[in-house]
């Protein structure tokens, strides 16, 4: 009977470990194989494939989350021509319903390299599907960062309350074996009767006797940590993010009605964009194209004549009445981040709302995106380059050219005397 206490005990201690594990591996399991899918996907399926929408061939999320064979797609993926000729009947379904076109073959791509490739498309495709959802019931709310999903979550709670329990249960049932134990060795005392006697209660009778277990004890401790160690983690991770940031401006500008309503384009007022670094705070000026004659009873159009000292009644400006506005900057990033709006809006082709949200339907313009570096380097990494009839992009091949022949490049052929280089 005592060993079998000891092995009880023993299990009681480990139930705390894959207590602990289990959170590990969760996380472990997120980052998988999908991260060596995603770079297999790049190299070998963007040519002709994209997880959301059709490209050459169909999206590939929808139809991989669609079908659940893959044994079938690992075969159909390594060499698909061989199972349209065997007969297959899956396989000759799949090349009826794409109009009977022939698809590569990837023969090189070893079983566990086409289930990266499933996983990463899988897991994509789930993570837009949910981020298209929220944007869907949500539309006016800024996009946050995808963060662990519900499932790992719900399951983590369920293991430490199910290893909470495990251990209550296995305390009661090693008493039990014990008092039997010393029971049938004659060594077991009854308590004695106690004596009705007036004792004062002692309220934390019960914490006091909690606090000598040292299984509880410790199991409390590490919840503890594991609950401090996850709420600074998701401090630190959001320092400094102002996401959702929408300060009160002196002018009440609706880009739901100018950039929405009326569809003026981005750059007529923000003109910068295409031409410099910096998108650039419109001038005044700018409004008065148009609200010299509208909306001349409004407001907020008269804090603009009263910036520039203008008398509506007059038509004429006065210098000496001018002052300027005090926007309140929205989008700010660090000193050590260069970004370059001509660079994102000219050479890639980028519309404003990529970063910025969908400003046309915004009352009052507030931060959409987080960003963060991890933003930045997820664009940069899903973002195809279009390197046709762009100068840029040219010009490098040609440097690429010369080269591979062997001739001499100079800094100024690679752009190193354009202004941008040195003057931020």
């Amino acid at each position: 009977m005592r060993s079998i206490s000891f092995i009880l005990k023993q299990f009681s201690r480990s139930v705390l470990l894959i207590a602990a594990f289990a959170f590990l591996g969760f996380s472990a399991y997120a980052q998988g194989d999908a991260a060596k899918g995603e770079a297999l996907f790049k190299a070998n399926c963007t040519a002709c494939h994209k997880i959301e929408s059709q490209l050459v061939g169909p999206a590939l999320g929808p139809q991989l989350v669609s079908e659940t064979d893959d044994k079938f797609l690992i075969k159909w993926i390594q060499n698909n021509q061989a199972l349209i000729a065997a007969k297959d009947p899956k396989a000759l379904t799949v090349f009826n319903k794409f109009n009977q076109a022939n698809m590569t073959v990837f023969p090189q791509l070893s079983d566990a390299d086409v289930t990266n490739i499933i996983t990463y498309v899988r897991t994509d495709w789930k993570t837009l599907q949910a981020a298209s959802a929220k944007t869907a019931a949500t539309p006016g709310q800024p996009a946050a960062e995808t963060g662990p999903s519900d499932l790992v979550i719900y399951a983590l709670i369920g293991v430490i309350i199910l290893a909470f329990i495990i251990i209550l249960v296995l305390n009661k049932v090693i008493a039990a074996l014990e008092r039997l134990v010393l029971t049938n060795k004659g060594l077991f005392v009854e308590e004695a009767a106690v004596e009705t006697v007036t004792v004062p209660a002692d309220r934390f009778a019960t914490f006091k006797k909690l606090a000598k277990n040292k299984k509880l004890v410790f199991f409390v401790l590490l919840c503890g940590t594991l609950a401090l160690g996850s709420w600074t983690w998701v401090t630190m991770w959001n320092t400094n993010v102002h996401q959702g940031y929408q300060p009160v401006q002196p002018i009440k500008f609706p880009h739901d009605l100018h950039a929405g309503a009326m569809k003026i384009d981005c750059q007529y007022c923000h003109s910068g964009a295409y031409k410099s670094k910096n998108a650039s705070i419109p001038s005044l000026n700018v409004c008065m194209n148009c609200h010299k004659v509208v909306k001349t009873e409004s407001l907020e159009i008269h804090k603009i004549y009263d910036a520039l000292g203008y008398d509506p009644q007059t038509q004429k400006y006065d210098s000496t009445k001018s002052r300027p506005i005090q926007w309140i900057r929205i989008h700010n990033l660090p000193d050590l981040a260069y970004f370059n709006h001509s660079q994102h809006v000219k050479v890639a082709g980028l519309k404003c709302q990529t970063c910025h949200g969908p400003v046309e339907t915004m009352k009052e313009v507030y931060q959409y995106s987080p960003l963060t570096m991890k933003w930045c380097i997820q664009c940069h990494k899903r973002t195809n380059v279009n390197m046709k009839g762009n100068a840029y992009y040219e010009n490098m091949i040609q440097v690429h050219d010369l080269i591979k022949h062997g001739q001499k490049v100079t800094a100024a052929a690679m752009g190193g005397i354009e202004c941008g280089k040195c003057h931020y």
